[in-house]
Order: C-alpha cells, then structure tokens, then sequence
C-alpha cells in the first residue's frame, strides 16, 4: 500500500477522521498493525512533541493530533492485543497527594499513550501508597509524579522516600513535573527526571529507558 505516509500526515495535522480511515485500509490491505503504530503514528507523535517543544505547536495542537493517534490505534489495538504485542514501556503517572488539579498530567498521559506506552493512571490527590500498590500490581518502568500547587511540592519527596522505604524504588525511574517544580527540585528529592512540558516529558521518558528518538 503506498499512501501510508498519509497516516503520518494525518496524525501530524491531527486529522482524527483521516487517521482512522487510512488506518483501517492499511489493515485491509494486511499492513502490519506493529508497522502502522511503530514506524508512521508513533514518528508523527514524536514530531509533534518536538514541535511542541520548540513552541512551534501549542496544546490544542497537541492534543488533536494525540486524539488523531487515539482513533489510529483503537483501530489495530485489537489486532496487536490478539498478535501479543508488548507495549515499549509501562508508566505509572498520577497527581500527588493535595493537588487536584490534572490537565498537565492528562496531557503527558494522552502523549505517552499515543508514543506506544501502557499509561495506569491513579487519577489526582495520590499519596504513596497508591503509588507504592499501581508499582506492585502493574510493574511499571517509569513513576511519573505531577504537582501545580507549591504547597504540595512536599507530597513528591515524601512519595519517592516512601517507595524506598517501601522497597520498591530501585525498579522504577521516577520523573517529575508541574509548574513550580524545577530542575534543581528534581534532584534534591532525588528523582531521575524533570520536564517542563509534555513533549519533553515523553522524550525524557524514552531516553531513561534506552528507546532512541527519531
């Protein structure tokens, strides 16, 4: 089939309706589904996250052309489910104890999930031992601790000592992010990773588990 680049395009431009329509004829043609996720959407995620990150896109952008990867994929998910495709990383992401708010979150969330990461998201508010049971039953590679109000910065040092009390912190990378959080915060609490942004956050969350970016 020769318009696969179409898929690329369309996840690029966020064209939901396009996206699904190439995808389900590049699987009537027998494209494989791991060729269509691995070699033209997940690309076009990761250009569009540069792009985000170099503010050449901005968050609506981001976010149709992740809904555009979601339409994509719910087409073949079926398909690698049944073909025992294995997810390229498993993300633990929530907001941390005291802090409500979840647009940030739900927006790295949204772009790991079009990158071709298995996302168990435990929702806002988390205190450790939400994160300590989500590492336990769902064996993630990456924690990811969100935070927006200052007041609960404290929440993220108290969750990473607790994974460590817990036993559990050495099999996990643990990042972070939100507005007051910076690098410095990062690595005084003892994290292995800080983004700003959701782009960013997606091409740190590649680089610690060894994935190279296009």
């Amino acid at each position: 089939m020769e318009d696969l680049e179409k898929l690329y395009d369309a996840v690029l431009a966020g064209n939901a309706k396009q996206a699904v329509a190439v995808t389900k004829e590049a699987v009537a043609a027998g494209v494989d589904p791991q060729v269509l996720l691995d070699e033209y959407m997940i690309p076009a995620m990761d250009e569009v996250g540069q792009r985000f990150e170099s503010n050449e896109c901005f968050v609506p952008e981001l976010l149709i052309s992740a809904r555009a990867m979601k339409g994509a994929v719910e087409v073949i998910r079926p398909l690698l489910a049944t073909a025992g495709a294995e997810p390229i990383g498993r993300v633990v992401i929530g907001t941390v104890q005291g802090d409500l708010h979840d647009i940030g979150k739900n927006l790295v969330a949204i772009m790991l999930e079009g990158g071709g990461f298995e996302i168990t998201d435990i929702g806002v508010d988390a205190n450790a031992d939400k994160f300590i049971d989500a590492i336990n039953t769902k064996n993630p590679d990456i924690v990811a601790l969100s935070a927006l109000l200052t007041t609960t910065l404290p929440s993220m040092k108290n969750i990473i000592d607790r994974l460590t009390q817990a036993g559990v912190r050495q099999r996990v990378k643990v990042i972070v992010g939100g507005a007051p959080v910076t690098q410095d915060f990062a690595d005084e609490i003892g994290a292995d990773g800080y983004s700003d942004n959701a782009g960013g956050a997606v091409s740190l969350v590649r680089g610690l588990m060894g994935l190279t970016t296009n």
